[in-house]
């Protein structure tokens, strides 16, 4: 299981009506578009009640997820009878982590929560537009994260009852629940489950065989296929080249060329990074680069910009004319500064509600190693450490940090 905090949402599913304004909303772009991503974004493990029973009735699971998800988030748009009616089971169960959302253009919001404080989107019908798509996921993943941070009551009955005792559920028997739904085969939050398990034990292959059921049953969810992807290529021995192959075309399904998606444009970068180290074909190395850059540039994504700066050390040191050596070094310098400017900006309380802080603080040390800094590079590799990352990121980690003490020795001879 992920030691993620846990986002459960209600809503409906599909296209649904709202029948006093006649207009018809596909609620899954809502989830697939806002919702699910920024509850990524924001750390948080996202389930959707579809995600966990396809009997359409609010079983013992759902009941202890209303009661104990670390965040609820409620879509109540077209009025959804059964949306509403967990929605109330979980303002009568928490008092605080809930937050409601719904499409602005719907002309009345029901009685008893028109005094209460909603999220608004807009709705296009078939879709969201991509500027209201990126507006509401940075927006909810703000809220999200502030409340996370301080726990306020946000359930009118708690407001107006101050007294009220919530009810509880022991954390064993939640535990016992949460492993129940882990153990099934058939729904996408025991495969997510399951593949994150495996990831932590290094058994890439059978992970990446989890990620690919969870994406057959997602219709192809970005995130799902990523994962595969990932997993994929991690699955890759010292001379194995077949993985990254198949790892290449798994996230081709999201067309890494004409994509803006950082992780999407990561992903790919790592694969032809891999395929260069196994073959040392320049050509791979290359397309590296450009995934990496690309995804610096136009998201100013750090794990890009630092594997942006990796692939010009590495072409560096293949490099023949001096004049290019000369680019490649001053450019590698440029970027690994301008991460490190942006990052410091942040305090460590900041980088520590931020769902990537691992990679956040693993980030600044190989930055600043490779810049020279070897106190502040030591500091931050303490507080990667301190975050007990699982192996395989420790692995990734110290690959980096081996390679640019190589390359540093070779350089200044020291």
């Amino acid at each position: 299981m992920s030691d993620k905090p846990i986002c459960f949402v209600i809503m409906g599913f599909g296209k649904k009506t709202d029948f006093e304004t006649g207009k018809t909303i596909d609620l899954d772009k809502t989830y697939l578009n806002i919702i699910k991503p920024a509850a990524d974004q924001a750390g948080y493990q996202c389930v959707r009640a579809d995600e966990i029973d396809d009997s359409g009735l609010i079983d013992r699971s759902m009941y202890a997820l209303l009661l104990r998800a670390d965040l609820v988030v409620a879509d109540i748009s077209t009025h959804n009878p059964n949306a509403l009616y967990e929605l109330g089971v979980r303002h009568a169960a928490r008092p605080y982590s809930t937050i409601i959302i719904r499409d602005r253009t719907e002309k009345k919001i029901p009685f008893d929560l028109d005094h209460t404080r909603i999220f608004q989107y807009e709705h296009l019908g078939k879709d969201i537009g991509a500027d209201e798509a990126k507006r509401c996921t940075d927006e909810l993943a703000s809220k999200m994260l502030k409340l996370k941070a301080a726990a306020a009551a946000d359930s009118p009955m708690y407001e107006m009852l101050s007294t009220v005792t919530p009810p509880t559920i022991s954390e064993e028997e939640f535990k016992q629940i949460l492993g129940e739904l882990a153990e099934r085969e058939n729904n996408i939050f025991a495969l997510r489950a399951g593949a994150e398990e495996l990831m932590a034990k290094n058994d890439f292959a059978s992970a990446a065989v989890k990620w690919r059921k969870a994406g057959e049953l997602s219709d192809g969810d970005s995130f799902f296929v990523q994962q595969e992807a990932l997993a994929t290529y991690k699955s890759a021995g010292a001379e194995d080249i077949t993985p990254l192959t198949d790892a290449l075309r798994i996230i081709g399904k999201l067309d890494p060329d004409n994509s803006n998606d950082p992780e999407t444009l990561g992903i790919t970068g790592a694969i032809y990074k891999r395929i260069f180290l196994r073959t040392g074909r320049e050509d791979a190395l290359e397309r590296a680069s450009r995934y990496y850059k690309h995804g610096f540039v136009v998201a100013n994504d750090y794990y890009n910009g630092e594997n942006y700066a990796n692939c010009l050390d590495m072409a560096f040191d293949i490099a023949s004319q001096a004049d290019l050596k000369t680019y490649l070094r001053i450019e590698s310098e440029k970027t690994r500064q301008s991460i490190v400017d942006r990052l410091s900006k942040l305090d460590d309380s900041e980088i520590a509600i931020m769902p990537d802080a691992l990679w956040v603080f693993a980030t600044l040390s190989n930055c600043y190693l490779a810049l020279r800094n070897c106190d502040k590079a030591k500091s931050f590799e303490d507080k990667f450490l301190d975050l007990k990352p699982l192996d395989w990121q420790i692995e990734t980690f110290n690959q980096t940090k081996d390679d640019i003490e190589k390359r540093e020795k070779l350089r200044h001879g020291n």
